[in-house]
């Protein structure tokens, strides 16, 4: 998939097609709905099927001290639009210039401006602008004069209500993969890289790969079973833990999954971590033999669970 910058004139290639707008952090049932009308309209008019998106995320410009909250990174956006049908995915810097920008200047400029879009598909509650100001209201109304047509696609729901980000994130702070997993249409995954540690793990017969957790949401701190993928395509099963390790001192957070039946050096690749189960929240045990029998028996659930 080819990567554009949202933020000056693309190639006059790539002009004329469709883009799906918004933030997709995390590209849940909600935001493919978008994305598949868009990429719908475009092979229709035989234009290119774009998708535009915002990073940093517009909330750690104007609140830059929140919390991690992230569902996904820029590749994994590029990787997911993708397999979704988009040839290009359109990267908005967003800083104090796109901050300050109206919502008619966004239209004008940067939509047909810059990009040269025919069409613009959003979810109904996406806003842009300074101040948020503009909506599907301005967009249908600048737009057709500007040979720029423009539709919303409605709420996707389901028994509990919209799927949303926030509730995807509330469903990962409580340690509810199930429902994560449901709304993301694939399990919530870390990618990262493996970093060295102080490798404890190996000395109890459980070497585990670190990985920075980054700007990710943190899930519920506690034990996990996982599936890591390897950059060559292989998939593990696996037990981690996410949080501080209350059993070392000094307390460090970290992703630690631990591979059943694998001993390769992973150390410099990146690899995803899936999370599939919530086993049990964090704990601090009297010694590491009652923390290596808990481990034990950790990966013995985990693996269960993932068959």
């Amino acid at each position: 998939m080819t990567r554009l910058d949202g933020n000056s004139r693309i190639a006059d290639a790539w002009r004329g097609g469709v883009v799906a707008l918004g933030n997709f952090d995390g590209f849940h049932a909600g935001h493919q709905a978008v994305v598949g009308r868009a990429v719908a309209l475009a092979k229709e008019r035989g234009v290119p099927a774009l998708v535009g998106t915002f990073d940093p995320h517009p909330v750690r410009h104007f609140k830059p001290d929140a919390a991690p909250f992230r569902l996904t990174t820029l590749d994994q956006r590029e990787a997911l639009f993708s397999a979704a049908g988009a040839d290009a995915m359109i990267v908005f810097q967003f800083g104090p210039e796109l901050a300050s920008v109206s919502a008619d200047d966004f239209i004008s400029d940067w939509l047909i401006g810059h990009l040269g879009v025919s069409g613009v598909v959003t979810g109904e509650d996406f806003t842009f602008g300074k101040g948020r100001s503009g909506h599907i209201d301005e967009l249908a109304r600048i737009g057709p004069p500007l040979g720029l047509t423009a539709e919303a696609v409605g709420a996707v729901t389901d028994a509990e209500g919209v799927i949303s980000s926030s509730r995807i994130r509330e469903a990962l702070e409580a340690g509810d993969c199930a429902t994560a997993t449901r709304l993301l249409t694939r399990p919530f995954t870390v990618r990262g890289l493996v970093q060295h540690g102080d490798k404890v793990g190996r000395t109890i017969g459980f070497p585990t790969a670190n990985v920075d957790m980054g700007q990710y949401l943190r899930p519920r701190y506690g034990i996990y079973a996982v599936k890591g993928r390897l950059p060559d395509g292989r998939v593990l099963n696996g037990a981690a833990n996410l949080g501080i390790r209350p059993s070392f001192d000094p307390p460090k957070e970290l992703l630690e999954p631990h591979f059943f039946d694998f001993a390769e050096d992973l150390y410099g690749h990146t690899i995803d971590v899936e999370f599939h189960h919530f086993l049990r929240g964090e704990a601090k045990f009297d010694g590491l033999d009652a923390l290596t029998a808990q481990i034990a028996k950790d990966c013995d659930v985990a693996r269960d669970l993932l068959g």
